[in-house]
């Protein structure tokens, strides 16, 4: 029995198969553009719910890129007198979002479905203020704002406190909630 000889492939590229995967490549990326838009920019008169999460309307939005202290928190001043720094990082943000109209950029949604977005007054990024002011830690985008914060004792950086993400999960808080997620859903 005589084994069949498969005839060779051309190993040489094909032009034109590199021109229809291109025009595959720009097609596949008009019809991604046209259902999923970018991000929706939300606009108008913002009020604090905490230090980093702010509402627009009915719509909640956490601010990306910093982790404010917690609402409930607490922290203790350089004499070790403890203080409500949860309660002052959310009287900041609204102080902050009473002098102008805000605008967000959104950025997707958390698990709360709160829009996660990058806010405005102005020109002044809200995020780089909150840093600033010393409510939050920071992402490496603050950097500056955060060793500003720190070398000049501002808020939370004039003594100590807990890390948020920590004091949360110390509390158990950062479980995902069924019965908060549910409440955030219906806008409460």
């Amino acid at each position: 029995m005589r084994a069949t000889a498969w005839p060779r492939r051309r190993t040489s590229g094909n032009p034109l198969g590199a021109v229809v995967t291109l025009a595959a490549i720009a097609l596949l990326t008009i019809v991604v553009g046209l259902f999923w838009p970018p991000p929706a920019t939300l606009s108008g008169r913002a009020t604090a719910i905490d230090g980093d999460t702010l509402r627009i309307g009915e719509t909640r939005i956490r601010l990306i890129g910093l982790d404010a202290v917690e609402l409930d928190q607490t922290c203790a001043d350089a004499a070790g007198k403890v203080w409500t720094c949860g309660r002052d990082a959310s009287s900041f943000l609204d102080e902050l979002t009473d002098t102008g109209t805000t605008s967000c950029a959104a950025d997707g949604r958390d698990r709360y479905r709160r829009i996660l977005a990058r806010c405005r007054i102005g020109s002044s990024d809200i995020g780089e203020e909150i840093v600033r002011g010393g409510w939050a830690v920071a992402e490496l985008e603050y950097g500056l704002a955060l060793a500003e914060a720190r070398l000049n004792a501002r808020g939370i950086w004039a003594g100590r406190f807990d890390d948020p993400a920590r004091w949360r999960a110390d509390r158990g808080a950062d479980h995902f909630d069924l019965w908060a997620w549910l409440l955030s859903w219906l806008g409460r």
